[in-house]
């Protein structure tokens, strides 16, 4: 399996997953990003953005508006 090099500015796909719930009309606040909801019996509701990002920074605008909103951020994870 080769391994591609990563670049700072380039396109991305990530899955982002935070503790909480958004609703999928706040797609378009996040770029487009599709927004999908876990509802879990005894456990928190959980939410995962996934789609293309631009570059790093439009990365951490993302991050920044999550933190934002107050939503707790459980895991970034970089799809390619």
């Amino acid at each position: 399996m080769g391994t591609r090099s990563l670049s700072m500015g380039q396109p991305a796909t990530y899955q982002i997953k935070v503790q909480g719930r958004l609703d999928e009309s706040w797609s378009d606040w996040f770029s487009g990003m599709s927004i999908t909801v876990e509802y879990q019996k005894d456990s928190p509701t959980i939410t995962t953005l996934t789609g293309i990002v631009p570059d790093q920074a439009a990365l951490y605008g993302l991050l920044n508006r999550l933190r934002d909103l107050g939503l707790f951020l459980l895991e970034v994870r970089y799809l390619g």
